[in-house]
């Protein structure tokens, strides 16, 4: 089948990851994929070398009428049959694209709406596609309580996945790069500051004193870009560790393409987070083999089988959350009991194998 995908930018996140291992693994599944971005990014080289087809556009206007007519080319020359996008303004473009051709729409909806524009955008579209996709449960309550999304019917839960194979790492060391001895206990988060109430890095901050205090030789790595406008929150996390004594054993690392190499490195993984649609970093750090504590939002719940395969932590509370980093970090063989257990659980519902399986049946059932 002759499958197009739209994601607007390509810079390092959950979604772009989530689209470059689709398009690197469809064509074992059937699937003729060409992926379209109207912006470019970071990962453009990634996805040049993928093994679907690139295209880059480029969308000067929030509606852009050139966009529209070149995807409407596409479409046509290539016999697309099915088109996806992954956020409102992708699937507003391709909307108009795509009137009056034999062609099915699909729309991804892979977590938090920005800002009323898009939720207006997602509440014209929703009726209009032929199926829409969420990637948790958590996420369509959410977007039906909070956002007023209608999601009672024509959506489809389909879990996020990581390829496996992605997450094998080159090598490097990033103990070493940090100047590290082998034997200290490291953990820490990966993930965005982003200046909405997403990522939750604060709150990792404000346990880290008293498991600093219990355990001499722990360090923590806090991995992820500043999206403009986040500044101020980063700036909390640096100012509380400088308060608090521990800048020497907290590591801000800023964005990073080596997340393979960080993840081998980590002795335990921390996803504190306040909203979220089921993000691709709970996925790595479970094919990756990594023990893992989230904060008990509804899709992180759902992400970890319910709280079976990760260690729980009421959200914003940092007082627990140490207690949990602590009774890991002192136990090696339930460390590892975890990470077995969560590793299987991943591989049968959060790979990119169960994803395109999932995702194979949707076109299917709609084409």
């Amino acid at each position: 089948m002759r499958v197009l995908h739209l994601l607007d930018t390509i810079n390092r996140g959950g979604a772009e990851m989530q689209a470059l291992d689709v398009c690197r693994n469809a064509h074992k599944y059937g699937i003729e994929l060409t992926f379209v971005t109207a912006q470019g990014g970071a990962m453009e080289k990634d996805f040049r070398a993928s093994n679907a087809e690139f295209i880059r556009l480029s969308r000067r206007l929030p509606i852009d009428l050139t966009l529209i007519l070149k995807l409407r080319k596409i479409i046509k020359d290539q016999r697309i049959e099915l088109v996806q996008s992954y956020q409102a303004v992708d699937g507003l473009h391709l909307y108009l694209a795509t009137l009056n051709l034999p062609v099915k729409q699909i729309l991804s909806f892979q977590g938090f709406i920005s800002d009323r524009k898009n939720r207006q955008t997602s509440r014209f579209l929703i009726p209009r596609m032929d199926a829409n996709i969420v990637v948790s449960k958590g996420l369509m309550k959410w977007l039906e309580n909070n956002d007023g999304l209608q999601t009672s019917s024509n959506f489809h839960v389909i879990y996020n996945g990581a390829d496996q194979k992605r997450l094998a790492p080159s090598g490097k060391f990033l103990k070493k790069e940090l100047g590290l001895s082998e034997n200290v206990s490291l953990f820490g988060m990966i993930g965005n500051f982003y200046r909405d109430r997403r990522k939750d890095q604060i709150t990792l901050c404000k346990s880290l004193p008293k498991v600093f205090t219990k355990i001499e030789n722990a360090h923590c790595i806090f991995a992820g870009k500043i999206e403009e406008g986040a500044e101020e929150k980063f700036q909390e996390c640096v100012d509380f560790c400088e308060k608090n004594g521990i800048t020497e054993k907290v590591h801000f690392l800023g964005g990073r393409s080596d997340v393979p190499d960080i993840l081998e490195a980590l002795d335990l993984f921390v996803f504190s987070s306040l909203h979220e649609g089921l993000p691709v970093a709970v996925s790595e750090s479970m094919l990756a083999n990594v023990p893992m504590i989230v904060s008990d939002i509804e899709p992180l719940l759902e992400a970890s089988g319910g709280g079976k395969y990760a260690e729980v932590f009421p959200v914003q509370n940092a007082a627990i959350l140490s207690e949990k980093i602590l009774k890991l970090l002192k136990n090696t063989d339930l460390r590892e009991d975890l990470a077995v257990r969560a590793f299987k659980f991943a591989a049968e519902n959060l790979s990119i194998e169960a994803h395109l399986r999932e995702l194979k049946k949707l076109y299917y059932s709609i084409l």
